[in-house]
Formats: structure tokens, C-alpha cells, sequence
């Protein structure tokens, strides 16, 4: 069996890597605080979930190969960046609406479906991102699991997941506190606003992006 200790210093640069993108405020961010204050804690991380399993698998698609291939094909990661784009525009206009017809905060009921759905968004606005292909393939330029045997590989990816989990989960726990909740509640319009014009400006970003 490979000595896990002979891969540690690529872990660590790589995992190092990751802890930063993962806990910067982004898109992912920006859906936790809409999701987080207006539905609460059980729909963040359902999305939460969905940001981790989208991370993990840009990572498995970056180490087949898939993610080199689309920085090699420029049709390809231009085609991805306007599903991007239009998945942003997407959410814009949804936190414009809510701008204009404010929800009213209800109490969380943790169904299923509900849950579902925020996972899918989660997962969705990650796998759309060709910025997240790039980062992935910084992490994979780092070569922690090169020469690497499957339980290696194995380890790797499951504690990529967790940092990408804790880490935006941290954010769902934060934002669906009780205190941001109501604060959320008194400035819901301008939180919605403030929203709808970060993601128009994220997509009108990277629709416009050349690299």
C-alpha cells in the first residue's frame, strides 16, 4: 500500500489552495445569503451540499482529463461560459423579484423537495462555472495524487468535499442565524437588489471573460 505520508506536501498546497477559494465570497456565497435569509438553515445546506458535489465533480472530470480538454477547446469553454452566464442572469432575476415583492419570511419546514431544489441550484450555478474548471486545474498543476493509487485518490477527493462543505457551510450557518435573519427581513428589498445586481454583473463578467 502507498504511504499516504508521501503525498502530504501536495495535499497540503492543494487543500491550501482550495480552503481559499471555497471560503472567498462569490456566486455560491451570494446564493447562500438569499437562500440562507429568507428560507433558513435546512435549504443553505441543502445548496451547500450541492456547491460541494458540484466541486467534487469538476475535480473527478479534472483528473480524467475533461477539464484540460475544455481549456484546450475554445468553443467548448466559451459554450460552458454563456450556460454560465445565463444561469446568473437567471438568478438575477429572481432576487429582482423578490426586490420588487418582498417575501415574507416563513418558518422553515425542511421538506424534501424544497430541499432538492436548493441542492440542485447549488450544484447548477458550480458545474456552470468555467471558473471553477480553471481552479481545478490550478489545483491539479499542484500534482498532490500524481503517481497516487485509488485509496490515495480516494482521500483526496473526499477531503476536497469537506473543505468545499465546511466551508460554504459555514456560511449557511452563519446566514440563516437567527439575528441575520431578522436583520434580512428589515432591508429584504435592498438585500434582494444588492443580490440581483451582483449576479448581472457576475454574468455580464464572465460572459464577457476571455480567458
Amino acid at each position: 500500500m502507498t504511504d499516504l505520508s508521501l503525498f502530504l506536501p501536495g495535499f497540503i498546497a492543494a487543500y491550501t489552495i482550495l480552503l481559499v477559494g471555497a471560503s472567498s465570497p462569490g456566486p455560491s456565497v451570494a446564493m447562500l445569503i438569499g437562500i440562507a435569509t429568507s428560507q433558513g438553515r435546512v435549504p443553505a445546506l441543502a445548496a451547500t451540499l450541492g456547491i460541494a458535489v458540484g466541486s467534487t465533480t469538476i475535480n473527478l472530470l479534472t483528473m480524467l482529463g475533461v477539464g484540460l480538454l475544455l481549456s484546450q477547446a475554445a468553443w467548448a469553454i466559451s459554450l460552458l461560459r454563456l450556460i454560465g452566464a445565463a444561469y446568473l442572469l437567471y438568478l438575477a432575476c429572481g432576487a429582482f423579484r423578490k426586490a420588487l415583492n418582498p417575501p415574507v419570511l416563513q418558518p422553515v419546514t425542511g421538506k424534501r423537495r424544497a430541499a432538492g431544489k436548493h441542492f440542485m441550484a447549488g450544484y447548477l450555478l458550480q458545474i456552470t462555472n468555467p471558473k471553477a474548471i480553471a481552479f481545478w486545474l490550478a489545483i491539479a498543476s499542484v500534482g498532490a495524487t500524481d503517481g497516487a493509487g485509488t485509496g490515495i485518490v480516494a482521500i483526496f477527493i473526499a477531503g476536497a468535499f469537506l473543505i468545499s462543505f465546511i466551508c460554504h457551510g459555514a456560511w449557511a450557518m452563519a446566514l440563516s442565524a437567527h439575528p441575520v435573519r431578522l436583520a434580512y427581513s428589515a432591508g429584504r428589498r435592498w438585500i434582494e437588489l444588492t443580490l440581483g445586481a451582483f449576479f448581472t454583473f457576475a454574468a455580464y463578467k464572465l460572459a464577457t471573460s476571455e480567458n
